[in-house]
């Protein structure tokens, strides 16, 4: 299994290319702002070809370059319905003050091709299989991807290392973030790596024994199961 990525743009978004080894097809995680030249360098590094660029939410500086990666490289976007608008209205997901800041007139499209996700969807791609949970509260249509077979989590904005996902936007609710986390973090197990939208990288059992949320989450969790 092949993994790299980098934090993009001014909000240092985690962007990643994930393939089953180099030199074959990947897909792209979170094309930010300013993705283009860092992700170009990552793909030819190993030789890679986008077939899909996933998405965890809609947040502005996790879509920013959405549309012209997956117009550059001809790949379909992937999000949750319920953040399929923020694709073309990515002021709606943010506070008033930020809108006025982020947006002088820029406009934002949708790519040409947009296919929605669905909770505990399996998506058969680029040789691997990605399962979609969707995990609400950050914003409605959040959702992490998982590697079943490498025990690999991307959280997005849910789970970071120490600390979670805001929950004061927007399509925001911290009780919701809080059973998200407890439903889709807390019954897998402790070696499961995450791969946040923003920061380093961490583990589920790193995270259960020192984040202070996890053990707020914990009365939302079931039983421990595998990825």
């Amino acid at each position: 299994m092949l993994i790299d990525g980098f934090p993009a743009g001014s909000l240092q978004a985690n962007c990643y290319v994930v393939a089953p080894a180099a030199g074959e097809e990947c897909v792209i995680v979170d094309p930010g702002q300013d993705v283009a030249e860092g992700l170009d360098d990552m793909l030819r590094e190993h030789r890679l070809k986008p077939v899909a660029v996933l998405l965890t939410h809609g947040h502005i500086d996790h879509v920013w370059s959405v549309a012209p990666v997956c117009g550059a490289k001809d790949v379909p976007a992937w999000i949750h319905p319920e953040d399929r608008e923020l694709l073309t209205d990515p002021g709606k997901g943010l506070s008033l003050l930020a809108r006025q800041q982020l947006f002088g007139g820029l406009k934002f499209t949708e790519p040409d091709d947009v296919r929605e996700l669905s909770d505990g969807a399996v998506l058969e791609i680029a040789g691997m299989s990605v399962t979609v949970d969707h995990a609400p509260g950050h914003t409605r249509g959040s959702v992490t991807f998982r590697l079943p077979e490498e025990r690999v989590m991307f959280s997005g904005d849910l789970l970071f290392a120490g600390s979670i996902g805001r929950s004061d936007l927007p399509g925001g609710d911290y009780p919701t973030i809080l059973r998200s986390l407890g439903a889709k973090c807390l019954t897998l197990p402790d070696d499961t790596m995450v791969l946040p939208g923003h920061g380093p990288q961490t583990t589920i059992g790193r995270e259960r024994a020192t984040n202070p949320y996890l053990a707020e989450a914990a009365p939302f969790a079931g039983p421990t199961r595998g990825l």
